[in-house]
């Protein structure tokens, strides 16, 4: 775990909620347990951070959701991506992914005059 992760955590939320319900629908606890697994527990999703985030996303268009029953048999809520999400997945990636070489560069130049 990052010393200080809630900032990293808080601005790539998003994008780690849409990439983990881009496989398919899953219930909250799945979408942060995939954080976690995917992330090797570098990465811990709780609840106060996780579910106002699915609700920020879904008001937005980019996910949608049923109830339906868990693995346990459980009610539970089953999110999935939009075609909207799916656009939006792609933009945040390809924005992330500019973030990286933008900050590598910064971190590999030389003496600024």
């Amino acid at each position: 775990m990052f010393e200080d992760d809630r900032g990293l955590l808080q601005g790539t939320l998003p994008m780690l909620i849409l990439r983990a319900l881009s496989g398919g629908a899953r219930h909250g606890y799945g979408v942060a347990r995939w954080i976690e697994a995917a992330t090797d527990d570098a990465l811990r999703v709780e609840e106060g951070s996780l579910y106002p985030a699915l609700h920020r996303i879904a008001a937005k268009g980019w996910i949608e959701s049923e109830w339906g029953l868990s693995e346990n048999n459980r009610r539970a809520k089953f999110y999935s991506l939009t075609k909207k999400g799916r656009k939006e997945l792609a933009r945040q990636r390809a924005s992330w992914a500019r973030l990286v070489d933008i900050v590598d560069q910064a971190l590999d130049a030389g003496e600024v005059a």
